[in-house]
This record gives C-alpha cells, structure tokens and sequence, in this order.
C-alpha cells in the first residue's frame, strides 16, 4: 500500500511538472509574437502601428527626404525620389508634400508604377498659412506656388525624424543620398548648404548666362531695411533647393518666424521681388541663414542646368557630380533644356496620363 501511494506521489509530481512546462512554452510564445509582428508591419510605414519605440527605431534607420509634388510637376518629382531610390542601398523614408486637390494623383503615381515599394508619407500642406505674406506678381507666377515656400514649415510638418534633406523637384541624384545626409552640421547650425562660389568648374557657365552668385542678386540694397542687415553685397549666396536640416535647431532658433518676418517686410517694402534672381523664396533663407550655416559637399549640387536653353557643362564633370539641379526657367519636362538625357533616364511615366512630357515632335 505504501508503494502504491509512493508510485502515486511521483506519477502527480510529474504530471505537476509536464502542465508547468506546457504553460510556460505556451506563455514564451505569446510575449515572442509581438516583436515578430513589429518587424513584418515596419516594412510598411503608413500601416505600421504609432508606438514611440518604431518611431525611434525609424528615425535611427532611415534616410528621410522631404520633397514637394504639384500636380503640374508631379513626374519631376517622381524623377527625384526614382533617381534616390535607384542609387543607395539604405533604407530610404519619403515625405511627400502636396496639396488637397493631387493627393489622390500622387498615390496613384506611385503605387501603379515601379515605385510601389517606396517608404513613404504623403503630407498635406495648407496654402492658407501664407495668407498675408506672400503678395501676387506676375513676372513668375510659378514662384508663388504655396509648395515653394514648404522648406520654411519643416518643423510644422507630420516629420518624426530630427534630420531631414529637403530637395526640389527638380532635381536628379545620381550619388548615394545617405552621403548627403551624413553630412556633419555644425554646433548652432539649423541647416547646411552649397555655397554659390564653391565650384571653380561651374564658374564660366554661370557668367555665360548671368547667374547671380552673391547678396546683390537677390536683394534691393537701396533700401534702408536690406542695409541695415549689415550684409556686404558681395558675399556667396546659395541655393536653397537643396539642402540638410536640423528641426531641433531649426526649432530653438525660431527660425521658421524669422523667416516670416521677412515675408512680412517683403510685403511692406518691397525688398526683393520675383524679378530678381532668386524669386521670393531664396532671400528670406539667404537673410536668415547668413554666415549661420555648414557648407556641403559642391559635387551635391550642381545647379543652373535650367538657367539656360542652350549653355551647357561639359559630359565629363556631370557625371561626376552626384546631384543635378534645373534650377531656373527651363525644365527637363518642358522644351527647351539642356541635358535632357542625363533627367530622362530616370523619368517614369505618369499611370493616369495626366502629366507629359513636352518635346520637340509633341507631348510624351
């Protein structure tokens, strides 16, 4: 009798031990499934779940580019996100800026062409923010589109990351974007630029067609208030159509209000209008960012290619340049332009048929 209540005893003791180990299997796998989810739906942000832990691990992974698509420009950009993607093996984060009316355009281009497999967020921005700082003129109308003034509102954008590359839309990266932004700001700078004067190469070519490279091209220096900046007239300007930005530095410094200001004297007194080079948009950002910003690498922009129907850089330096910029009236799209193949390469053809090309024997 006692050995059967033993035998009893140890035939319980195992059984105790067979559900704990069932239990704590069952118990592992549950708290290992979550992290296996995490990992599928990442690869999808715009279905990926909002946790501050994905957030983070996306800004440490990610190269983001924030970049502009109007609906009369959209195979521009379209071009620009197909040349980044196309040239880096890092993982690359969109943040596409438009408005209402092409939101609906702008997915459409992406998910039916090969751009489909992009990271992406498409971002709405409301033109009435500029109610009462930008004033009509007509010699370009084209530089008062509300998405031209985008690069002013980067810290008031749906943005989780803290360092962005903002790009126009007119422009080709042929080098790896991750180099772009690695580039290292320095200690007090929001921002970092392509100094006009820092490419001996493209010296002549910006002459030849009577490109402003300093202040006196984009500022009125008869007027009182653009004197009393205290700017000398022939310092290097830049371009701000592409560039490096730091939105936690952009946000201690205030520098989207200061930009508005200038809006605001702007459309008081008229201290820079669209008919001199840089348009409206460039000499706020020249004003602000004087002598308080991190010089790129030049090879990252190569600008003036639409400055000019027919002035062109020679084959062999463009190759080497690892971003290309139609800066100016003549874009790769429209008729005439220089350059053409060196765009078209990477040009995909709008699914809805609502954007073409314009070359000599018609639209495309």
């Amino acid at each position: 009798m006692a050995l059967l209540r033993k035998i009893n005893h140890i035939l319980l003791m195992m059984l105790v031990l067979i559900v704990c180990l069932l239990l704590h299997s069952k118990l592992f796998r549950g708290l290992s499934q979550p992290k296996l989810k995490r990992t599928e739906t990442s690869k999808d942000p715009e279905r990926a779940p909002k946790v501050p832990v994905e957030k983070a691990a996306e800004g440490e992974v990610d190269i983001p580019v924030v970049i502009c698509a109007a609906e009369e420009r959209m195979g521009g950009a379209m071009a620009t996100i197909n040349s980044i993607y196309s040239n880096t093996d890092a993982s690359v984060f969109f943040y596409i800026v438009t408005l209402r009316d092409a939101i609906k355009l702008t997915r459409q281009y992406i998910e039916k062409t090969k751009l489909k497999g992009i990271k992406y967020k498409i971002l709405e921005f409301n033109p009435m923010i500029l109610k009462g700082k930008v004033k009509p003129d007509s010699s370009r109308p084209d530089l008062l589109h509300p998405l031209n003034f985008v690069r002013f509102y980067l810290p008031l954008l749906d943005i989780s990351h803290k360092k962005v590359i903002y790009l126009d839309d007119d422009v080709i990266v042929q080098g790896d974007i991750k180099d772009l932004y690695h580039t290292k700001l320095e200690k007090g700078h929001a921002a970092a630029f392509a100094t006009d004067c820092d490419l001996p190469s493209t010296h002549e070519m910006v002459r030849s067609v009577g490109m402003q490279t300093t202040y006196m091209g984009f500022l009125d220096y008869r007027k009182q208030e653009v004197r009393d900046l205290g700017i000398n007239p022939s310092d290097c300007s830049f371009n701000p159509g592409v560039f490096v930005a730091d939105i936690g530095e952009w946000k201690k410094q205030k520098i989207t209000k200061q930009l508005e200001k200038w809006m605001q004297e702007n459309l008081k007194k008229n201290i820079y209008s669209s008919a001199m080079a840089g348009g409206v948009a460039t000499p706020p950002m020249l004003i602000v960012f004087h002598d308080k910003y991190t010089i790129i690498d030049p090879l990252w922009h190569v600008r003036h290619l639409g400055w000019s129907p027919d002035a062109r850089y020679s084959e062999t330096f463009l190759q080497g340049a690892h971003l290309l910029h139609w800066n100016g009236r003549f874009k790769p799209w429209d008729y005439p332009c220089v350059h053409l193949d060196l765009w078209e390469k990477w040009f995909i053809p709008d699914p809805s048929g609502k954007f073409s090309l314009v070359r000599p024997e018609g639209k495309i």
